[in-house]
């Protein structure tokens, strides 16, 4: 069974990228950061490994999609409530990240989506539970 996941990202400035999600509300943990790479913490089981360009190249052998002008993933992050969704999106721009399309709202479900400064695209989004019991 899946213990926890890593989503491995490439960032242009790590430091830079570092702050951004700092000011949004997530830490690193600084036991697996370092120059090259740090270790974003989402929740207690998810995570994000944002890495320098020559950090990742020690994972693949593969061309490194550029985020600007392809879509290599899309990370979606469940929310407690419509207003966490409002309020992180507002930490983001105020940030510098940018809002990538108009929210969504399906009555159940209400979504944001946003591009961090690596234009990587991240969905933060609340689903009503009592929708979905039974």
């Amino acid at each position: 069974m899946v213990k926890a996941i890593y989503v491995n990202l490439v960032v242009t400035d790590l430091t830079r990228s570092i702050e951004f999600f700092e000011k949004i509300g997530f830490k690193c943990n600084q036991q697996f950061t370092n120059e090259e790479a740090a270790a974003l913490v989402l929740s207690g089981s998810i995570f994000a490994m944002l890495h320098t360009p020559g950090s990742i190249k020690r994972f693949t052998k593969k061309t490194i999609a550029n985020p600007k002008n392809t879509t290599e993933v899309l990370v979606a992050l469940q929310l407690n409530s419509r207003e966490e969704v409002d309020l992180i999106m507002e930490k983001v721009i105020d940030a510098g990240g940018k809002e990538q399309r108009e929210p969504e709202d399906h009555g159940f479900m209400y979504g944001r989506t946003f591009e961090d400064p690596d234009y990587h695209i991240w969905e933060v989004f609340w689903m009503n539970p009592e929708e979905f019991q039974g």
